[in-house]
């Protein structure tokens, strides 16, 4: 018996090449998401690190209302996957034409209530006048990209589950070249200000390459046979159900920024940044989950019970694999990341003096990282089988119930400060990640031995 054969099933070379080919571009592409917002934070820090939090804390409306759009978007890309796995990938156009007709509805709605409810929000929370106008110049810009980064979503999607990964990837790369080469004709002179119009245009940008990417190498606007009565109702419900798990994942970790921002702007400062470098890492694992996704879909579809099961757990371990990996990279540049983060010119020399504390924090949030990937790869994996609610209530569970009310009390009842914010959505990451796992197994082992259910 060769050694590959003694291999298990889920472990196999060919198994493994296959979430390779996807799992790396999308990751790549993923990874883009972040490294754009790392790129803007890096380029604060070293020409105004004062205004760091005023970008970070714009987020705090922006990144609940794209946390839950993206979860919307996510039924584009379950569905697509098991038309695809099932033999009917020319008939997907039809998924995509209804995930664009909800993004563009939803990019118009979140950018009203972004508009809205920014200054209010920030009274709400205590800021003080001088940083809340700031914070709410930097939401409004950030908000008329909404409908660009939607219909940009579900185009990404969409290529991704026709396993068109490089294509997306290529387009999400250009966006970060494009946003960097903005930022630097603005921050110098604007500040914060600058970064978030870098940002917003490069949602537009992206959203053109997109649109002639899905017209040239897809059916997306091709004619499609009309689908089960029952097909728009999945698809939402796929959507809605990450969409809340997303808000209070994203949501509770802007609300972080606040906390931090609470303590001082240093404390927000050097939060903001580790946050941003632990979320470069995130997106790497939500690229190996939207691969294991697409993989568990596709077997979902055929109606493959075992190929469900090996594809979830090949999902799982090559995650913890790259999890070690990328902290101990993490860990090993901890200081060259923080020094060039904060300290890269003589305009930011203000900020030197958060260099040591930047690079400790760094050093511990390499490990938590690995815990908080897992909970991507978990949760998106139990969607693609249709398993919406279990996830979401882990998020809820973990991020609003445990998370939050930690980080306030040891940041700013028990005087913790940024380390008391760190403790919290540590322990939150471990619980959330455990479970999902745990219950990913549950249910690819229940699906061996008794079948796929359609509605789980």
């Amino acid at each position: 018996m060769t050694a590959a054969a003694r291999l298990p099933a889920w472990a196999r070379p060919k198994e493994m090449l296959d979430l390779t080919r996807l799992a790396v571009p999308v990751a790549i592409s993923r990874a883009s998401f972040m490294l754009m917002s790392l790129t803007d934070a890096v380029l604060l820090g070293r020409y105004a690190p004062g205004e760091l939090p005023f970008v970070l804390n714009g987020w705090l409306p922006i990144g609940v209302m794209f946390g839950f759009g993206m979860g919307l978007m996510i039924g584009v890309q379950v569905l697509t996957a098991e038309l695809n796995g099932s033999g009917k990938g020319n008939e997907t156009g039809r998924i995509f034409r209804r995930g664009m007709v909800v993004a563009l509805v939803y990019g118009a709605i979140a950018t009203v209530v972004c508009l809205v409810v920014a200054r209010p929000l920030l009274d709400l929370v205590g800021f003080d006048p001088s940083i809340a106008e700031p914070t709410t110049r930097s939401t409004h810009i950030l908000a008329h990209g909404a409908v660009a980064h939607m219909a940009g979503l579900a185009c990404q999607f969409y290529l991704e589950a026709l396993r068109k990964p490089n294509i997306a990837t290529a387009i999400n790369m250009s966006a970060v070249v494009f946003n960097l080469v903005v930022g630097l004709m603005l921050v110098p002179d604007f500040g914060a200000i600058g970064v978030v119009w870098a940002t917003t245009s490069s949602r537009y940008f992206m959203l053109a390459l997109f649109l002639v990417a899905v017209a040239v190498w897809t059916p997306a606007f091709r004619p499609a046979p009309k689908g089960p009565a029952d097909e728009f109702k999945r698809q939402n419900m796929v959507g809605i159900g990450t969409g809340i798990a997303n808000i209070a994942e994203w949501g509770s970790f802007n609300l972080t920024f606040v906390i931090a921002t609470l303590v001082s702007l240093d404390s927000g400062t050097i939060y903001g940044l580790t946050v941003q470098f632990m979320g470069v890492i995130f997106m790497i694992y939500v690229g190996m989950g939207t691969a294991t996704s697409v993989r568990v879909a596709e077997s979902y579809g055929r109606g493959d019970a075992q190929g469900v099961q090996n594809a979830s757990r090949l999902g799982v371990a090559a995650a913890t694999l790259l999890g070690l990996g990328l902290a101990l990279a993490l860990i090993v540049l901890r200081d060259f990341v923080a020094v060039q983060s904060l300290n890269g010119s003589e305009a930011a020399s203000a900020g030197a003096h958060l260099v040591p504390t930047l690079a400790l924090m760094l050093a511990f949030a390499a490990f938590v990282t690995i815990f908080d990937g897992l909970q991507a790869v978990g949760s998106m994996a139990l969607r693609a089988q249709n398993v919406v609610w279990t996830p979401t209530l882990i998020h809820v569970g973990s991020y609003i119930f445990v998370m939050l009310p930690l980080c306030w009390w040891l940041a700013l009842h028990e005087g913790r400060g940024v380390w008391g914010v760190f403790i919290g959505i540590s322990i939150a990451s471990v619980l959330a990640g455990l479970c999902q796992i745990l219950a990913l197994e549950w249910k690819a082992a229940r699906g061996v031995r008794f079948g796929i259910p359609r509605a789980a």
